[in-house]
């Protein structure tokens, strides 16, 4: 069998050191090069053609984004990026490089003594992104060319409250057990519409698949939606706020309580890092269980909830993401008579999850993510008369 031919792009001789020990004592891995800059880099990619490419954000010629985005552009490569920078400010920084292509995002270890856990962890994700076929990325073909003709979403003064607010009662730390009977779908009255929520699973790609989709919804959007992407700690705190400057609908991190938001409401409702997202009782619940598919928050969680809670009205999307979180989550919604949108394989960076999800037969719909936009828009517009 043939070793994983690793490229470590690393400016501290320190760092790169432990990345390089931690590589080459699996017998499956070998390290082609080495480069203390993203000059270097690109010219080690361009020549060496590695399998795998691990990178630091912030180098000494050019930041990890403009390498990705040139890597993409010009040698496309799968990239982990590894990171010690956990202010909000470089997190965001780390969300434009998975925008850009990178496929995975890690931890640098810390301390001097070597980390056995972390070594196995960082391991394990290089060999498992170097198996992942990418393609020249959209956003990389930027630069020379004209910018995008689409403009950038305006900066938004963001409420001082929370909304939706919570109801000023005390609120109980265990999520109520579920209804015997699943309750009638929410009233639709507001809006017109003949669906009240959109709920939407992705993993590897899904920062770029997500902005693509969320972008085409206006402010004005008339559903809100319920989210949950496989982003692991520290790196998941700060991405509700990225996600916020990239799209036109306010975008908060769910609170557990919460209100779920009528028909009318347009916002985006994300779960937070460590925490299952479940629907219950007309409200949001955020649950400390187990892991689903070795992931938590899990999509197959937030979409089951969805399923008894919502039904008829709800609307699914199941986008790029390795394994198989949410195939089983996305039947049920089928099942229980929602709308089921997946992604294609042409445009899913891995197509994990979306390929269990169609073999299931728990996609009404198989998409390009360059239809999904429009398509939440047609399903979110009003119905004639304001009947169902």
């Amino acid at each position: 069998m043939s070793k994983t031919r690793v490229l470590v792009i690393e400016d501290s001789l320190t760092v790169r050191r432990r990345l390089v020990q931690a590589l080459t004592a699996d017998p499956g891995c070998e390290v082609v090069g080495e480069a203390e800059d993203g000059a270097r880099g690109i010219a080690l990619c361009e020549s060496l053609r590695p399998d795998v490419i691990t990178l630091d954000l912030i180098l000494k010629k050019g930041n990890g984004v403009e390498v990705t985005e040139h890597i993409m552009a010009f040698c496309p490569t799968p990239i982990v990026i590894v990171s010690a920078s956990f202010n909000r400010g470089d997190m965001i920084k780390t969300y434009d490089a998975l925008r850009a292509g990178a496929l995975e995002v890690i931890d640098k270890p810390t301390g001097d003594e070597p980390d056995e856990a972390w070594a196995r962890r960082f391991v394990e994700t290089v060999k498992l992104a170097a198996k992942i076929r990418v393609i020249t990325h959209p956003r990389a073909k930027l630069k020379p060319s004209p910018p995008q003709v689409r403009p950038p979403v305006p900066p938004r003064v963001r409420p001082t409250e929370r909304i939706p607010e919570r109801i000023p009662e005390r609120i109980p730390e265990r999520i109520p057990p579920r209804a015997p009977v699943v309750p009638a779908p929410m009233p639709l009255a507001d809006t017109g519409t003949s669906h009240s929520l959109i709920a939407i699973g992705a993993s590897t790609g899904g920062p770029g698949a997500l902005v693509q989709i969320l972008r085409e919804l206006p402010e004005t959007f008339p559903l809100p939606v319920l989210l949950v992407i496989h982003i692991g700690q520290p790196f998941g705190r700060a991405f509700a706020d990225w996600l916020d400057g990239m799209v036109p609908l306010p975008v908060f991190e769910a609170k557990h309580g919460d209100l779920l938001p009528p028909p009318g409401t347009g916002r985006i409702l994300m779960a937070p890092p460590e925490r299952h997202l479940v629907v219950r009782g007309g409200r949001l619940w955020l649950d400390d269980g187990p892991e689903r598919h070795s992931c938590k928050p899990s999509v197959d969680v937030l979409f089951e909830s969805v399923a008894t809670e919502i039904g008829r009205t709800a609307i699914g999307c199941l986008l790029t993401g390795m394994g198989k979180d949410g195939a089983l989550g996305l039947l049920a919604m089928k099942r229980a008579g929602s709308t089921t949108l997946v992604q294609d394989e042409s445009t899913s960076v891995v197509f994990g999850m979306p390929r269990e999800a169609i073999r299931l037969g728990a996609a009404s719909r198989i998409l390009p993510i360059g239809d999904f936009g429009r398509t939440l828009l047609a399903l979110g517009r009003p119905v004639r008369g304001g009947n169902v």
